[in-house]
């Protein structure tokens, strides 16, 4: 266990600058959109620079074998085969390239819980209006005991009409590890899929999606990974690919080459953007393994003991349970704190006391959690700076 002196011996210059991140503001919340570091942001750069040298010769003959690498390197990162990934923008976008493809019939019913993030429950809905589906929304409880409950209240809501089931891998609004692989492990033998929403788990979690068995799965890359914004991934299994087609239609529709599937030959190209957030990937994944001398091992850890400890003092110095057992949190944990608006708390704590905090309303307001973060540019004191703040503001 990594005890407080030890966190506090971490300075935050040692590794934050690496990051362009504003020396004034306390930011806890890398959850939301990330941070890229210079390194990686400096590989991108050079992709574009190749870009706009000779754009025709990048497009046409050096963008897919470069494309190719990164997402081998990438697959290898996340345990599965390369020919079942394909790069997209967002996880958001993901999740609505497969429930777009999809097709349901009156009455279908669709799985989710009440933790799940809003865009992907809004894609949900979408696509539950336009095919009279019927949307199942499990609650979850928060403050939770075990992982289990998660598993029984899913399982307990499986009928014969289930025919997707879309869950959060870490949930945005509780921060959360659900317990993915065993759910799907029960839903296996009733043959329905399962769409899993994995925006913060690339980089925060050891990830073999190969042994989760998602049907469909959605990570981005720009959390965790500290990747460049606009760099995610979605992986459909093999025997699903032919059916799930891009939100934009372009070249890959009607392409004659063999050489790649249907799934790959659309995905990879919707039309001409920017790649270097995709192909900047390796260079993300190879810079945040090599800060630590145990590499991602020991980056995942020390970020998940940091929030661990600073969850821990912060709980006792308001006062508050602890809300979830630490097996269910990764690189971010979130506190019920007593009820008011998340907005004001929110404006107050950055504009007063300079503190970046994700304050939520949960489950609806006025009730409210905040979430913190952990990445290696942060350090315990941080913490106990907020924790001192929190108390005379809430008191």
């Amino acid at each position: 266990m990594l005890k407080n002196t030890d966190l506090q011996g971490q300075r935050p210059t040692e590794f934050s600058a690496y990051w362009s991140l504003d020396p004034q503001i306390i930011f806890l919340n890398h959850g939301s959109f990330g941070a890229c570091p210079f390194p990686v942001l400096e590989a991108q750069e050079q992709v574009r620079q190749q870009l706009e040298r000779e754009p025709v010769r990048f497009f046409v003959r050096e963008f897919e074998p470069l494309l190719d690498q990164a997402r081998e390197q990438l697959a290898q990162f996340v345990g599965v085969d390369a020919q079942d990934l394909v790069f997209v923008p967002n996880a958001t976008t993901g999740v609505n390239s497969v429930l777009r493809s999809l097709h349901f019939n009156p009455g279908d019913e669709l799985l989710t819980t009440d933790h799940e993030y809003n865009a992907s429950r809004n894609a949900l809905e979408f696509i539950a209006d336009r095919a009279d589906a019927r949307i199942i929304v499990v609650p979850v409880p928060f403050p939770i005991a075990s992982k289990q409950e998660i598993v029984d209240a899913v399982m307990g809501r499986v009928t014969e009409k289930t025919k997707l089931v879309l869950l959060d891998h870490i949930s945005s609004q509780t921060g959360l590890i659900f317990p993915i692989e065993e759910i799907i492990h029960q839903l296996s033998p009733y043959g329905i899929e399962t769409l899993i929403d994995g925006a913060h788990a690339p980089g925060m979690l050891p990830l073999n999606l190969s042994e989760i068995g998602a049907t469909y799965y959605s990570g981005n890359c720009h959390k965790w990974l500290s990747a460049p914004k606009g760099a995610a991934f979605l992986y459909v299994r093999g025997d699903r690919q032919q059916q799930i087609r891009p939100l934009t239609i372009s070249h890959g529709a009607n392409s004659p080459r063999t050489d790649k599937s249907r799934f790959q030959l659309e995905f990879d190209w919707t039309g001409t953007g920017d790649p270097s957030a995709y192909l900047s990937v390796p260079a993300a994944i190879q810079f945040m393994g090599s800060l630590l001398p145990g590499g991602w091992p020991e980056l995942m850890s020390r970020n998940h003991q940091l929030v661990f400890a600073a969850r821990q003092m912060l709980c006792e110095t308001l006062g508050v349970e602890i809300p979830a057992p630490s097996e269910m949190i990764g690189s971010m944990a979130c506190i019920p704190i007593p009820d008011g608006s998340a907005d004001e708390l929110h404006d107050e704590l950055f504009d007063r006391h300079q503190i970046e905090l994700q304050v939520m309303p949960w489950p609806k307001s006025p009730q409210r959690v905040i979430r913190i973060s952990a990445q290696i540019y942060n350090n315990f004191e941080q913490y106990q700076q907020l924790a001192g703040v929190l108390k005379q503001v809430l008191e």
